[in-house]
């Protein structure tokens, strides 16, 4: 199992998941303007287009680890440790934890995983 680097925003998804690849434009903004922005993708390596920094979760080791319940799942890390969490597809959740102010301009407010 790859191990999260200390300082890093992680988001938890899967391909099969409608409000994932409903946000996978966003994400794709995420990953050019954000440091540290990792995806950790539950069921497709490939998944989201747009992101390199993937993960091949579909064993879901760090899923599991991470008490993933529902994706997508967006979680800031500092020093290796949790500091806050968004489920599902909350525009203000994501904007403040990735610091991108207009993040998912066009996308629904809320969208349950």
């Amino acid at each position: 199992m790859q191990k999260l680097s200390a300082d890093a925003l992680v988001a938890f998804v899967k391909r099969a998941c409608p409000t994932c690849t409903l946000i996978e434009e966003a994400m794709a903004r995420v990953a050019r303007e954000a440091n540290g922005f990792f995806v950790v993708s539950q069921d497709d390596p490939q998944f989201p287009a747009g992101v390199t920094r993937i993960i091949d979760d579909r064993a879901l080791d760090l899923s599991w680890l991470n008490n993933i319940e529902a994706t997508p799942t967006l979680i800031r890390f500092d020093g290796g440790r949790e500091t806050e969490r968004v489920e599902a597809w909350n525009r203000e959740g994501w904007r403040r934890l990735t610091g991108i102010t207009d993040l998912g301009e066009g996308l629904p407010t809320f969208r349950p995983g």
